[in-house]
C-alpha cells in the first residue's frame, strides 16, 4: 500500500523475503485516467510496454484485459479503489502482464489522484515502468540504493511537471509551467524554446530565459536543416551529445548559440494521436552526453507536455466555440426602452476556468410591445452542451413571437411549454416572463419553476418578489398542468426588476434563500445606474468562481416624462343597442375636441366608430373603448377597443365591388400606428395618433 507523498511498492507474493528489487528505469510510459468518463489514456511508450497497439485499444481498461491476468487486474482495482476511498493523493504497485508472444513481463505503475473541490476524485495520472530487469536481477544494497535514488530524481521531474500541468486549461498555462520553477532548474537545462506546428511551420511560443532562442528562428519550415525540425518532421527525439556534434549535424544553428556554451541538447517531438503538435528543445552546459535514463524521462516528459497542450488546444477551441455559439443565440442588441433604463449580462460557465464544459442554456430577452409595454425573460434550458444552447434558442425565438402576437403572460408561458413539450429532446426549461406597462407601472409575472424576481425600491432597499409558480417548460405540458398563477405588481419610478439566473443565486454550503439574500444585499449596496450595478453583480459571480452560467437582466422604470396618461375615458357598448354606440360616438368627438386635437377628431371618430362596429359584429358580447392621452415627445391619443374574442382580425383586400375587407385598411391608412393584443379571454385592438399640444 502506498503510503502519502512515499513511493511503497506492493511485490507479489512469490517473491522471496530476502530478495530486494533493483531499482531501474528502463522504459517508462504515462497514462491520464479521466474517471468522469471512463477513458484511459496513453503515450505510444504505454503501448509498448502493454504489448498493445492503438488499433487494439479502444480508451477503456477492459480493452487491456488480454495482457493484465484477472488476479492482477482484481489486485489493483481494489488497489485504486482504496486510495480513492482512504482519501491518499496516489498509489504504486507491481502488476505481472501477459505478452502476445507468451511470455510474461512485470511493470510498476504509480498514479496520482486529483480532486476538485468538493473533494470527488476526477482523474488518475500517472506512469508505467517496465520493471521486468529490476526484479529479474539481484545486485548489491548499494547499487540497489543508487538506482533507486536516481530513479526516484529522474521520474520527479515528471511527476512534479505532469502534476502542474495536471492544472493548465490552456496553451499559456502549459508554456508558464514548463518555463517556471517546474521546468529548467528541475531539468538542468541552461535555455529552453518550445514551438507549436501551425500550417506545415514550427512557430516558437516559448522560450527561457529571454532571448534563448536564435534570431530568424522564430517561424521555421519542417523541412529546414533544424533539430527541432527534424525531431518534428520524423516524430523521434534527437539528443545532441556534444559541442562538436552540435556543429557537425546543424552547421546553421550552431554559430549562433557558441557563446551559450553549450555542451548538449536534446530535442522533442510533441506528439498528440500520432500527430505532431510541436517541438520542444532543451539546451545544456556542462553536461555530456544522455544515459538511457535520462533519454527515458525526457521522452516521458515530452509526452506529458504533448498530452497537456493537446487538452488545452482543444479547451481553447471548444471555448471560442462555445463563446461563439452562446451570443450567436442570444440577442445582438438589446432595443431601447422608452421609459427604462435596460441592462443585460451574460457570464459563462468557462469562466471558472473548467475543462470539459461546453455551453449552457441561460438567456435573457427583451421584447418591445405595443402601447409603451415591455416584456423581459430570463430562463435556463437544462444542461451544459450544445444541444441546451439549440433548445434555448428555440425557446427565446417563440417566447418573443408570443409576446409579440399579444397574447397574455400565462398564454406566452404555457404556449411556450407545449412547443418544448413537442420538441425532439428530453429537457425541460426555467423561465420567468414580466410583462410591464411602463406607463402604469404594473408588471404582470409568470414563473416556470424559476427563481423569484428582486425588487430595488427607490430607497435603495431590496426585497425578493415571491410569485406562485407553474412547473418548468416541457414539464408542466408533459403532466397537464398548463395553469400558471400571473402576479401582479407595481414598479414605482426609479425602482428596478432584477431577474437572473441560478448561477449568480447558488453558493457552495449555502441554500437558496441564503443565496437570495445574499444577493438582495448586493443589490442593496450596489451603485443605482444599471449598467454600474449589472457588472458589480457579475464581477461578485467571477470572483465566486464556479461552473454554472450566469445570465442577468435589470430594468429600471425612470421617472416617466414619455406617453405619461394625463387624461383617460372609458365606455361599455353592449350589443344590440343602438344607444350605448350612439353615446360612445358623442363620447368619442367630445373628448377629441376637449384634449385639443380638433384636427383630427374626424379621423379618430371614423377608426374608432369602424373598430366598436367590429367588435359588435364579429363578437357575441360587449365592446370596450378606451380614449386616453399620451403625453411625451410625440404626443399621441389612444383609442383601444376591448372585446371577449380571441380570434385575430385578418386583414383582406376588398374586391372592386366588395363591401367587407376595407375596415383595417382604413385603420392603417388613418392612424400614425396601430395593432391588436391578447387581453384575458379575449383581445384588444388599438391605435394611437399623434396630436398637436394644446396652445
Amino acid at each position: 500500500m502506498a503510503e502519502r507523498g512515499a513511493h511503497a511498492l506492493s511485490l507479489p507474493a512469490d517473491w522471496p523475503a530476502n530478495r530486494d528489487p533493483i531499482l531501474a528505469l528502463n522504459r517508462m510510459g504515462s497514462f491520464d485516467w479521466d474517471l468522469d468518463t471512463g477513458l484511459l489514456s496513453m503515450d505510444a511508450q504505454a503501448y509498448e510496454i502493454f504489448d498493445v497497439t492503438p488499433e487494439e485499444y479502444d480508451g477503456h481498461a477492459v480493452s487491456l484485459a488480454p495482457r493484465v491476468p484477472g488476479g492482477e487486474g482484481r489486485r489493483l482495482d481494489a488497489l485504486v479503489a482504496r486510495a480513492i476511498k482512504e482519501g491518499r493523493e496516489n498509489y504504486g504497485t507491481y502488476i505481472r502482464l501477459r505478452c502476445r508472444d507468451g511470455s510474461r513481463r512485470w511493470v510498476y505503475t504509480q498514479g496520482y489522484i486529483r480532486r476538485d473541490e468538493t473533494g470527488r476524485p476526477r482523474r488518475v495520472f500517472g506512469i508505467v515502468r517496465d520493471a521486468t530487469a529490476e526484479l529479474d536481477d539481484i545486485a548489491g544494497r548499494e547499487e540497489r540504493a543508487a538506482r533507486e535514488a536516481a530513479r526516484r530524481d529522474q521520474t520527479n521531474v515528471v511527476q512534479i511537471t505532469t502534476a502542474a500541468l495536471a492544472h493548465a486549461h490552456t496553451v499559456q498555462d502549459v508554456i508558464d509551467i514548463v518555463k517556471d520553477t517546474h521546468g529548467l532548474p528541475l531539468l538542468g537545462s541552461t535555455s529552453l524554446v518550445l514551438g507549436l506546428v501551425e500550417a506545415g511551420r514550427i512557430r516558437l511560443v516559448a522560450e527561457g530565459p529571454e532571448g534563448a532562442s536564435v534570431p530568424g528562428t522564430r517561424v521555421t519550415r519542417i523541412d529546414e536543416p533544424y533539430p527541432m525540425s527534424e525531431a518534428v518532421r520524423t516524430l523521434s527525439p534527437r539528443f545532441i551529445e556534444s559541442a562538436q556534434d552540435f556543429a557537425d549535424l546543424y552547421p546553421i544553428l550552431w554559430p549562433h548559440i557558441t557563446d551559450l556554451n553549450i555542451t548538449s541538447a536534446a530535442y522533442l517531438p510533441l506528439i498528440a494521436q500520432g500527430r505532431p503538435i510541436g517541438g520542444m528543445g532543451l539546451l545544456y552546459s556542462g553536461r555530456h552526453g544522455f544515459t538511457t535514463e535520462e533519454r527515458n524521462v525526457l521522452v516521458a516528459l515530452g509526452s506529458s507536455i504533448a498530452q497537456s497542450l493537446q487538452r488545452a488546444m482543444l479547451y481553447e477551441q471548444e471555448k471560442d466555440l462555445a463563446q461563439g455559439l452562446q451570443q450567436a443565440m442570444l440577442p445582438r442588441t438589446i432595443p431601447s426602452v422608452p421609459g427604462a433604463d435596460v441592462a443585460v449580462r451574460y457570464r459563462s460557465g468557462y469562466a471558472g476556468g473548467s475543462l470539459g464544459r461546453d455551453i449552457g442554456g441561460d438567456w435573457y430577452d427583451l421584447i418591445p410591445l405595443p402601447g409603451g409595454r415591455v416584456g423581459a425573460v430570463i430562463g435556463d434550458v437544462q444542461g451544459h452542451d450544445t444541444h441546451a444552447a439549440a433548445v434555448m434558442g428555440q425557446l427565446r425565438i417563440v417566447l418573443r413571437a408570443y409576446a409579440a402576437e399579444g397574447h397574455a403572460p400565462a398564454t406566452v408561458m404555457a404556449r411556450a411549454s407545449i412547443f418544448l413539450h413537442e420538441l425532439d429532446t428530453d429537457r425541460f426549461a426555467t423561465c420567468l416572463y414580466a410583462e410591464a406597462d411602463l406607463s402604469t407601472g404594473v408588471v404582470q409575472v409568470v414563473r416556470a419553476g424559476h427563481i423569484d424576481p428582486l425588487v430595488r425600491l427607490d430607497d435603495g432597499t431590496c426585497r425578493r418578489v415571491e410569485v406562485d409558480g407553474g412547473l418548468p417548460l416541457g414539464l408542466s405540458a408533459e403532466f397537464g398542468s398548463l395553469e400558471y398563477p400571473v402576479c401582479a405588481m407595481e414598479l414605482d419610478p426609479g425602482q428596478s426588476l432584477i431577474l437572473c439566473t441560478d448561477g449568480l443565486v447558488e453558493q457552495p454550503g449555502a441554500d437558496l434563500d441564503d443565496g437570495m439574500r445574499a444577493l438582495a444585499a448586493s443589490v442593496a449596496a450596489g451603485p443605482d445606474d444599471v449598467r454600474e450595478l449589472a457588472d458589480r453583480l457579475i464581477a461578485l459571480a467571477e470572483a465566486r468562481g464556479g461552473d454554472d452560467d450566469v445570465a442577468l437582466l435589470v430594468l429600471r422604470r425612470r421617472a416617466l416624462t414619455e406617453r405619461q396618461p394625463v387624461g383617460r375615458i372609458q365606455q361599455h357598448v353592449a350589443p344590440g343597442d343602438p344607444e350605448a354606440l350612439i353615446q360612445a360616438r358623442h363620447m368619442i368627438g367630445a373628448a377629441v375636441r376637449s384634449w385639443g386635437a380638433r384636427e383630427r377628431s374626424d379621423e379618430i371618430e371614423l377608426v374608432a366608430d369602424e373598430l366598436i362596429t367590429n367588435a359588435l359584429m364579429h363578437t357575441e358580447g360587449a365592446a370596450v373603448v378606451t380614449l386616453r392621452v399620451l403625453s411625451g415627445t410625440d404626443r399621441r391619443l389612444r383609442v383601444e377597443v376591448e372585446d371577449s374574442s380571441s380570434a385575430l382580425p385578418r386583414r383582406r383586400e376588398p374586391g372592386e365591388q366588395g363591401v367587407s375587407g376595407r375596415g383595417l385598411l382604413l385603420v392603417d391608412r388613418l392612424t400614425d400606428v396601430w395593432g391588436v393584443e391578447a387581453r384575458g379571454g379575449g383581445k384588444c385592438m388599438w391605435c394611437e395618433f399623434v396630436v398637436p399640444e394644446r396652445g
